[in-house]
């Protein structure tokens, strides 16, 4: 993460990140429906590291027009193309702005990554790092850069926290602790819940700031 905030004028770039597995896609595509039920208009940038599996799985979810869904491969490590180097993704969102001027919100979905990854500021205005209960229930205290300076920590997939015997209430206390007050939410992708809080959140926080 690094340099300041530089906005885009007029649009909200908002990242998603985290670990592969963890929902990133499916909290786009539910994202979408949401937010244009707002009347935002909305387009996406989806990395992949060799192929542009998730945006050809964002364009046929019927929910966008395909036309506003770019793909970046970033050819190695998902996090340089969202941190080190966002040139790839910068000419993406610029492109998508260019193209459709009435656009509100550009989310930019990063390839499947570890606890340590971060966007940088000169890429997105801000970002939300999503991890599941699947994935274990200790996620939170293991402190990653993602866990720790996203501006918004997502735990999804809760409808598995009982087949997997994670303890839901247990990662949110101690992402809380080690968030330090930065928020933490709960979502459910399968079903849609705690889909329009999130919404509700980043209308708050930059939707309506850009």
């Amino acid at each position: 993460m690094t340099g300041p905030r530089a906005k885009l004028p007029g649009v909200a770039r908002i990242g998603i990140g985290g670990p592969v597995g963890s929902g990133k896609t499916a909290l786009v595509e539910r994202l979408i429906p949401v937010m244009k039920a707002r009347n935002l208009e909305v387009g996406v940038v989806a990395n992949d590291i060799v192929t542009q599996e998730d945006a050809e799985r964002i364009k046929r979810s019927g929910w966008i027009d395909p036309a506003r869904v770019l793909a970046v491969e970033t050819g190695a490590c998902p996090h340089t193309a969202i941190r080190e180097d966002p040139t790839l993704n910068m000419q993406a969102v610029e492109s998508l702005v260019e193209s459709f001027p009435e656009l509100d919100v550009v989310l930019v979905e990063s390839g499947g990554d570890n606890l340590a990854s971060t966007f940088s500021f000169e890429l997105v205005d801000y970002w939300l790092f999503v991890i599941d209960t699947a994935g274990g229930d200790d996620i939170p205290r293991k402190r990653g850069l993602g866990i720790l300076r996203s501006d918004l920590l997502v735990i999804n997939k809760t409808d598995l926290a009982p087949f997997v015997g994670a303890n839901i209430e247990s990662m949110v206390q101690e992402a809380n602790e080690v968030r330090r007050g930065r928020p933490v939410m709960l979502t459910n992708c399968k079903t849609g819940e705690g889909v329009e809080a999130v919404v509700d959140r980043l209308v708050e926080d930059v939707i309506f700031a850009a």
